[in-house]
């Protein structure tokens, strides 16, 4: 081995490890045996790298929603919010939820569509996104009473970045239905 290389580059900085940072990510699953997918997918969230902790919520039962509202047809989703401590950047935490969803069976064919599992990056830090690749917050979070209600259980000061208080969100939500 090159001598240079067995001592080490000198001159260029040490990487800066990334701080950690509390995702929300939301689960929800219509197809199959819905509890254990998501039990999976939660496992599968606290085996990814840079990822120190996974808290979950209980498991909330909800209608399935399309494009133009609920649907009381389709099989009813369980759903949960994980609050995951990660240094991972929001893009390849997004990366990986989307590989857990393909690794259950997941097909994105339709947007509106049932599905085995469904992993949504709601919030990441008080980061903000608006890529066609990355949305951050989601941006449907404050209208879904099945991902503010599980969050504000896990955190009481919850807040949706830029729109605002989770328990406020809520009661707002509740309030107009």
């Amino acid at each position: 081995m090159n001598r240079r290389l067995a001592e080490g580059f000198k001159g260029a900085p040490a990487p800066t490890p990334r701080k950690p940072v509390a995702a929300v990510v939301g689960l929800g699953s219509n197809l199959g045996d819905r509890a254990e997918m998501l039990r999976a997918a939660v496992t599968d969230l606290a085996r990814l790298p840079l990822v120190d902790d996974v808290r979950v919520a209980d498991v909330v039962e909800s209608v399935a929603l399309r494009a133009d509202g609920p649907d009381a047809e389709a099989p009813p989703y369980l759903n949960t919010v994980a609050l995951v401590t990660t240094r991972l950047a929001p893009s390849v935490l997004l990366t990986y939820l989307h590989a857990i969803e393909a690794r259950h069976g997941r097909e994105r064919t339709e947007r509106w569509g049932d599905r085995t599992l469904d992993l949504d990056l709601i919030a990441y830090g008080d980061a903000r996104s608006d890529t066609g690749a990355l949305q951050l917050p989601h941006p449907r979070a404050a209208e879904r009473d099945f991902v503010l209600a599980p969050w504000l259980v896990l955190d009481p000061d919850a807040e949706l970045p830029g729109v605002g208080r989770v328990d406020e969100l809520l009661r707002r939500l509740r309030a107009a239905s």
